[in-house]
């Protein structure tokens, strides 16, 4: 089985590159963006601001290396 996860992607919405499983744009339900806009698409759909989304992404990425939330 071939590992895609680990290939080096674009994002079309941010422009960063990014690897690891891309999420599917809610804007149009089949364009591949990064997992951040993927985050970011979510937590718009619900009224979270843009500060909010800063901070929860910062503390996912701080629990993806291993570090602590707080």
């Amino acid at each position: 089985m071939k590992h895609t996860d680990r290939k080096k992607r674009v994002c079309p919405r941010c422009g960063q590159a990014y690897r690891g499983r891309p999420a599917v744009s809610r804007e149009d339900g089949r364009t591949s963006i990064c997992p951040d806009c993927g985050t970011r698409q979510a937590l718009e759909s619900i009224g979270v601001d843009e500060k909010e989304q800063d901070a929860i992404l910062a503390a996912i990425h701080r629990c993806a290396e291993g570090g602590s939330e707080g």
